[in-house]
């Protein structure tokens, strides 16, 4: 890095979003209200829908529904954005989510109750790949352009939604889940009100050219025939099932340990607020000693590291460690997460071309969320079976990760071209 950037490097991570241009500062902002609609309302939804009378079989179809019609249909939403540009694609998710939660709000039917959910989801669904394609290309420009390192606009727009997801629960805290949907559909109004008067109308892309349907279908073909992606996609979706650990083996380890969860919700603000406050931190470290592949590598150690400590600290000392490893966990976790993230998401525009940006990041999650699926049930029985000791053996899925995460820089024609900071660093 040059002396100049140094020189005009932010000390806090208000200065970091503060430094951003226009449009970069509106896409963290809506990550942020994105997460506090969602965090609003998600949490209370399972207690909701016992309270409906629906039975426990039904309530967990439901909410594996709204993950599919959401993190599934992620590669519409993105394939979407390549066709029409991330403005209309954003407002049209926001609209549907307003109207979700307004509808779900009073559900009181199982009809209702899953078209409702169905529709929250697959606003998300539209939403996410749109903006998080174009913080993405937003942050290839400004690297272009200042010299300072994309990953630094992507720590900030991963700080901004940690940030939405401590605020969420806040503003879901009413008396009633009613006034909960009702408080989510309110944000969303705020997000779809900035991006209309906001966003530009047409997509701030290098290439105006948009695929038509038979480039479309092409896409697919093309993600089939990508080795660099579909490593960094294997590599990710190791990433995504250990991260999911936070909701599957953490609350086991904290009734084995304590006798009950009551420790659950500190522990994921604990979560949040590190990313708040340490992701842009993390990322300036990481971009001064490694490449993309590199960062990611680190982080998937550091995630494999949070599996074995726990499990070696709770075989030394059996129950009396108390809390400890799952807070020993939830923090190597975290710092693992801040060097994945935002490296995976710098990387992306080395491996595809601009024009199926949208498509290809919506792949990632699309695919990572169905490895997520399919590999739920056996670490459940895993966790069930084993107890304390499966601890060391999840250490092998992000152990997978590093091995099949690329290792050299694709000669791809179609890929972004990278800006003369990034030879320098590769």
């Amino acid at each position: 890095m040059t002396t100049t950037i140094k020189e005009a490097r932010p000390r806090h991570a208000l200065h970091n979003y503060r430094a951003l241009p226009a449009l970069p500062r509106l896409l963290v902002s809506s990550q942020c209200a994105f997460n506090v609609g969602f965090f609003a309302v998600l949490p209370y939804l399972a207690d909701h829908l016992a309270g409906l009378g629906l039975a426990g079989w039904l309530v967990g179809l439901v909410l594996g529904m709204r993950t599919f019609s959401q993190q599934g249909m992620f590669v519409v939403g993105g394939a979407l954005t390549d066709r029409y540009g991330p403005r209309p694609v954003v407002l049209v998710g926001c609209a549907l989510r307003v109207v979700g939660f307004v509808w779900l709000g009073f559900a009181e039917t199982v009809g209702t109750v899953v078209a409702s959910v169905l529709l929250v989801g697959f606003a998300a669904a539209l939403f996410s790949p749109a903006v998080e394609s174009e913080i993405t290309r937003q942050a290839v420009r400004w690297e272009q352009e200042s010299g300072r390192s994309r990953a630094r606009m992507l720590a900030v727009f991963s700080a901004g939604g940690q940030a939405g997801a401590l605020l969420g629960p806040v503003v879901g805290g009413a008396d009633s889940f009613q006034w909960a949907c009702l408080g989510g559909a309110g944000v969303f109004v705020g997000v779809l009100v900035a991006h209309a008067r906001l966003m530009p109308r047409r997509p701030v892309s290098t290439d105006d050219s948009r695929p038509d349907g038979t480039e479309l279908r092409d896409s697919f073909r093309l993600l089939l025939r990508s080795p660099p992606f579909l490593a960094l996609t294997a590599a990710y979706s190791c990433y995504l099932l250990s991260y999911n650990q936070l909701y599957l083996a953490l609350p086991a380890e904290l009734t084995r340990a304590t006798g009950s969860q009551a420790a659950l919700g500190w522990l994921f603000a604990l979560s949040s607020a590190l990313v708040v406050c340490g992701q842009v931190r993390m990322s300036r470290w990481a971009e001064r000693r490694w490449h993309w592949g590199g960062a990611m590598r680190a982080g998937l150690s550091l995630i494999g590291l949070s599996f074995v400590a726990p499990g070696v600290i709770t075989a030394a000392t059996g129950s009396t460690a108390g809390v400890a490893p799952a807070v020993l966990f939830v923090v190597l976790m975290t710092a693992g997460q801040m060097l994945v993230i935002p490296a995976a998401r710098a990387w992306l525009p080395e491996l595809v071309s601009e024009r199926h940006l949208g498509f290809f990041t919506g792949a990632l999650s699309s695919v990572s969320g169905v490895v997520v699926l399919a590999a739920g049930a056996p670490l459940g029985a895993l966790l069930e079976r084993a107890g304390a000791a499966a601890w060391p053996l999840l250490a092998v899925v992000p152990a997978a990760g590093i091995l099949m995460a690329p290792r050299r820089r694709w000669p791809a024609s179609t890929a972004t071209p990278a800006p003369a900071s990034w030879s320098r660093r590769a």
